[in-house]
């Protein structure tokens, strides 16, 4: 049997959409889809988004790839490949946030700097009881850092590890967290646009295979209320142009060995802080997780190998020099999250923000920082709104449908008590 191709894209909802076409277009290099997707809700309301174009016909969109971007897939009998979008007259759109990536690693890479990243995921299990209710998966004696049965009877793990490996995912590691049954799923390091690209892939791979052995595993940022939070941590560095680390200083690394260039992406993180919660902190049920004290992201601060700050500034030094910034959920597009770190990162190394002190408190009872995100979606998108230089340098069309969206979700949430707020997002991330 010929293959078929999965074309697929990312939306403004951290949603995988696609299509299934016949062998015969894999030589092809596009298809199309309704622009007015970017005005499609959760609960599949259709509302007049900017940029979506729903009262002006409900036009087509393209969707292109090139042909080297098309991939084995983890269905049988299929290939996969992402893409980006474009209006019907060839004009890069603005919504799409792939091409919000690009745009962030070309603004670095006319530096002379070269973005890498890496990504670390964290997903919760569940199962439906006999009831056909959404429970907590039964990991028995699972522990952080657990592996073997008693963290994962069914082996689901297991199962995505060697559709990964089959498939040619650099995992760098599978971990139970710190809440059971909660996991981490960590990719290597590598250049930006790939190293987003596979973790969009893996995610997607990783719910179909987990779903195939019964089970849901939700990316949502907290999806049991008892629990803690699943973060999607985003590390990054920079490859100059003599093929070092750009981070790197003397090969040390800590906060005693922060160069220009460091200290430039710091000032940027924190100048932007609260603009950046409503891009990648982008849902009311984010605002579960992103609290004091919740090694979350919640402060204005930075520090050394502190998990109770924004910015952890690694050990590591040499190659291995990066910033991680742990405010992001994975309820957020990855594309838009880690254009948004990058460039506001950028903002501060171009504007020269002044750099608030290291962080010198323990984040749970002490803290220096005074400033925080915002506890809630509504004031979150505020913030994001009141951003405009950080809007301008993410896209402004992307970031005004992202806005109007998600002015419409806190609507559509402020009710809900904590069971349905769940269940409104936790079968689409």
């Amino acid at each position: 049997m010929n293959d078929r191709l999965r074309a697929v894209f990312c939306d403004h909802l951290s949603i995988m959409r696609g299509k299934y076409l016949p062998h015969s277009k894999i030589g092809d290099d596009d298809t199309r889809f309704c622009r007015s997707t970017f005005g499609v809700h959760y609960d599949k309301d259709l509302l007049p988004a900017p940029g979506a174009m729903m009262m002006d016909g409900l036009p087509d969109m393209e969707l292109r790839w090139a042909a080297d971007d098309i991939r084995d897939c983890w269905e049988n009998g299929t290939k996969i490949v992402l893409g980006d979008l474009y209006d019907t007259d060839g004009v890069p759109l603005a919504m799409c946030p792939r091409g919000a990536l690009k745009r962030a690693i070309s603004a670095w890479e006319s530096k002379g700097l070269t973005p890498k990243v890496g990504i670390e995921l964290e997903a919760f299990a569940l199962i439906h009881n006999d009831e056909g209710k959404l429970v907590p998966y039964d990991s028995l004696g699972g522990v952080v850092y657990g592996t073997g049965p008693f963290t994962d009877p069914r082996g689901f793990n297991d199962a995505i590890w060697d559709v990964a490996e089959e498939l040619g995912f650099n995992l760098d590691m599978i971990t139970a967290e710190y809440d059971s049954p909660q996991f981490e799923y960590t990719l290597t390091f590598d250049n930006a646009l790939k190293a987003v690209d596979d973790i969009i892939l893996f995610r997607q791979m990783a719910r179909e295979v987990a779903l195939h052995e019964g089970v849901i595993l939700t990316f949502m940022p907290k999806p049991i209320v008892e629990a803690g939070g699943n973060g999607m941590h985003i590390n990054f560095s920079f490859t100059g142009e003599d093929g070092n680390n750009a981070l790197s200083t003397g090969g040390k690394g800590g906060p005693d060995h922060l160069n220009d260039l460091s200290r430039g992406c710091l000032s940027g993180l924190l100048h932007h802080h609260k603009g950046l919660a409503g891009l990648i902190a982008p849902t009311a049920n984010s605002y579960d997780r992103l609290q004091p004290g919740s090694l979350s992201g919640h402060w204005q601060n930075w520090g050394g190998d502190h998990r109770n700050v924004t910015t952890r500034i690694s050990s590591e030094g040499g190659a291995k020099a990066r910033l991680e910034h742990r405010m992001a959920d994975a309820s957020a597009n990855p594309y838009t999250a880690v254009a948004a770190v990058l460039q506001a990162a950028l903002l501060g190394v171009e504007n020269g923000y002044d750099l608030q002190p290291i962080e010198t408190g323990d984040g749970f009872v002490k803290t220096d920082a005074t400033i925080g995100a915002a506890t809630d979606l509504k004031s979150a998108i505020a913030d994001l709104a009141a951003d405009t230089v950080l809007a301008q340098a993410v896209g402004a069309g992307l970031v005004e449908n992202h806005v109007f969206m998600k002015e419409a979700e806190v609507e559509k949430t402020e009710n809900l008590d904590p069971e349905a707020l769940r269940d409104f997002y936790v079968y689409y991330m």
